[in-house]
């Protein structure tokens, strides 16, 4: 009734069961009409048995991922729930050879950007325990190897939970299970609960991302925010209007020939301020006919000029120079220099 045209079950945290998926799928079907779209992630290592009755239940879609990029936090093999549904009548009809061509070019993608991955890869049951979904355990030791205090993750998914009590019972998902973990690191490794917190906690009590589903604690607020009343209206309504503004700050790189910033512009801006201008500003430069090989190649010529005529004490310096920073951006982006 409300314009909705599937139904979406996210499990961000692979906590689903089978049985549980076959008895929400065949409810949503048989109640609402619409086709059922399920998102579930390979944490707990149950997805595979979750799909299968999910899609005997009358699910229509299923997520998945390709081999090389599935399994730990991600999506189950694509690859494995086609074999696992061929000669069925729910026969994807896809082509195990064509995918696997897929899988082995983005093996290679992952292995250049290896030195990123978190290092949990695999099935971790915890998840069942502490309810606390992939894309949040990856960032949490992220944090954790930075202070150099991965050994205390035990104790960080021990205060996911209090923490998320404390402030709400917001959901795990993205803004908020960030929130919520970024707090729990900062408590564990100050040895205070709440004695560092983050602007975004703050902003959180104060209501600026909506209403938690249930009350925050009374005692957690005041330590958090002290006598600051929170905000109960909607927190756009307190917005000014902006676009234009933004608009105007970012004219001068306005691509179009009437020289009107196009929407698509303006969001990057607002969303990704820095990115964006470096953006518009390598875009301009494009749009004027500058060559960045030929830049790049400048560069070099001239950076190998200046070192030759440098002195030791010079080269020992900790200075950034401009041209050596164009010649290696130039140099990253042909594929001359690993990653």
């Amino acid at each position: 009734d409300m314009g909705a045209d599937t139904i979406c079950i996210k499990d961000m945290a692979g906590m689903l069961a089978p049985m549980d998926a076959y008895e929400l799928v065949k409810q949503l079907r048989e109640d609402i009409g619409l086709p059922v779209h399920l998102h579930c992630h390979a944490t707990s290592g149950m997805v595979m048995s979750t799909y299968m009755k999910a899609i005997e239940a009358g699910a229509e879609i299923v997520d998945t991922a390709i081999s090389s990029m599935s399994l730990g936090t991600s999506q189950p093999p694509t690859e494995a729930v086609v074999a696992m549904l061929r000669g069925t009548e729910y026969d994807t009809g896809l082509d195990l050879k064509k995918l696997t061509a897929i899988s082995d070019y983005f093996e290679g993608v992952r292995k250049k950007y290896h030195a990123f991955e978190s290092g949990f890869t695999g099935i971790d049951t915890n998840v069942l325990v502490y309810q606390i979904p992939g894309g949040m355990i990856s960032n949490l030791i992220s944090q954790l190897r930075e202070a150099k205090k991965e050994d205390r993750l035990a104790d960080v998914y021990d205060e996911v939970p209090k923490v998320k009590a404390d402030l709400g019972h917001v959901p795990l998902v993205t803004p908020t299970s960030q929130i919520v973990g970024t707090q729990a690191v900062l408590n564990v490794i100050t040895g205070e609960r709440y004695k560092m917190v983050t602007n975004e906690t703050k902003n959180l009590v104060r209501g600026l991302y909506g209403k938690t589903p249930a009350e925050i604690d009374p005692a957690i607020r005041k330590k958090i925010i002290g006598d600051e009343k929170p905000i109960t209206v909607r927190p756009a309504d307190l917005l000014e209007p902006e676009f234009d503004k933004l608009c105007k700050e970012i004219e001068e790189y306005a691509c179009k020939e009437n020289m009107t910033c196009s929407e698509e512009d303006v969001l990057s801006y607002a969303l990704f301020p820095q990115v964006a201008l470096d953006y518009f500003k390598h875009r301009q430069m494009m749009e004027k006919g500058v060559n960045h090989r030929d830049l790049a190649a400048i560069a070099v010529l001239y950076m190998r000029s200046t070192e030759k005529h440098a002195s030791s004490k010079d080269r020992g310096t900790n200075d950034v120079d401009a041209w050596k920073c164009a010649a290696m951006n130039e140099a990253v982006g042909r594929g001359g220099w690993p990653l």
